[in-house]
């Protein structure tokens, strides 16, 4: 490790409070709020657009921890194709984004609001003492709603059997 990175492990680490918010794309942001609020039940926080040195809509979407999604609509976009989370595809370095809930019937909810609205989501499914279900919303972004009752920072999961050296430092600390 080098001298830098030893020194900056000494120093008074961030106070990082979450993520603000995820700046996606869409190319209909009529389509997106209408699934992203009436669907998922999100409420729509913050919007700006339309002026002369800032002409494309840009909105906010909450998760209940500040505004977690942003859409920028930039009509002449061509979207990408659906994707599967956890699906490897070529050329893509986003595969999903997971958003928690606060319990198992908030998930159970979620698959429901779907399902009443014709929208294709999976089943239940558990990994690692999560609960998640997947499926892509209008602009084919891979999304995950999850409930997780661990808390990492409180008490974190090391389950790789072969962890890389990054890792196996944190282990062993």
């Amino acid at each position: 490790m080098s001298n830098a990175a030893d020194r900056l492990k000494t120093e008074v680490p961030v106070g990082y409070r979450g993520v603000n918010h995820i700046a996606l794309v869409t190319n209909d942001m009529e389509k997106t709020v209408r699934f992203y609020r009436d669907i998922l039940g999100m409420n729509l926080v913050g919007t700006t657009g339309g002026e002369e040195e800032y002409p494309y809509r840009h909105y906010f979407l909450s998760t209940s921890g500040g505004p977690a999604l942003a859409f920028f609509e930039w009509p002449e976009a061509e979207l990408p194709p659906a994707k599967s989370s956890g699906v490897p595809a070529s050329g893509r370095v986003f595969d999903h984004i997971a958003i928690a809930v606060s319990s198992e019937d908030d998930l159970h909810a979620v698959r429901a609001r779907l399902q009443a609205a014709g929208w294709a989501v999976g089943d239940v499914a558990e990994h690692f003492g999560a609960m998640s279900i997947y499926f892509e919303d209008p602009n084919n972004i891979s999304l995950e709603m999850c409930y997780w009752p661990r808390d990492l920072d409180q008490d974190p999961m090391f389950a790789d059997r072969d962890p890389i050296p990054a890792a196996r430092e944190i282990m062993l600390s």
